[in-house]
């Protein structure tokens, strides 16, 4: 059995200039975060969005009025085929 041999091999293990070599490295790189113009603009659309009322209210005003005015009518038919046409989409 050679002691040198192994010596030389815990030499290497030992060895400090590895270590040190990582550590400057990481030091030297940082992560970056880099948004492009297209995102921005999906991420001013996301909050316009987030921002904005779920309900049309000058629509639903309109609605509201011709209800009670008695003026809003609904064609049974019409209705009948759009509720189908849902039906069958699913």
């Amino acid at each position: 059995m050679r002691i040198e041999a192994y010596n030389q091999v815990q030499q290497l293990y030992n060895n400090n200039s590895t270590k040190q070599l990582k550590k400057e490295t990481s030091k030297s790189f940082l992560d970056q975060l880099q948004i492009s113009s297209v995102g921005k603009d999906i991420q001013v659309a996301k909050q316009a969005v987030a921002n904005a009322s779920d309900i049309r209210e000058d629509l639903v005003a309109s609605v509201k009025k011709r209800i009670d005015d008695g003026s809003y009518n609904v064609d049974a038919e019409s209705f009948a085929e759009k509720l189908f046409a849902r039906y069958s989409a699913f």
